[in-house]
């Protein structure tokens, strides 16, 4: 397991975006590199991640971005985001398999 203070905390933010808005456009669109991270977007809504203390310049990104978008909640783990909101559960990326590689 990734000690977190090597790694550093880490916080997920939920926005209403428009429906037309994908993943690829805001990733072009959001100002601040990598520091700021799309994980999903779809059905109206998106999860960006980024460093606790820059949660204001995350939402202010955004907005730039695409001013209509709305911070809905942010939390510290994408579970609860997709526990509470079905949207971003139906339309969650696949996990990456946990299974070993087979050896060659």
């Amino acid at each position: 397991m990734t000690v977190k203070s090597k790694r550093g905390r880490r916080r997920y933010l939920v926005f209403t975006v428009p429906g037309s808005a994908s993943r690829e456009s805001m990733i072009r669109a959001i100002p601040g590199g990598k520091r700021f991270n799309v994980i999903q977007c779809a059905e109206g809504m998106a999860i960006v991640r980024c460093a606790p203390d820059e949660i204001e310049e995350c939402t202010g990104a955004v907005r730039a971005a695409e001013p209509s978008a709305e911070l809905v909640t942010v939390s510290g783990t994408l579970k609860t985001l997709r526990d509470r909101y079905p949207v971003l559960r139906r339309n969650a990326p696949p996990k990456p398999s946990r299974a070993p590689k087979p050896k060659a």
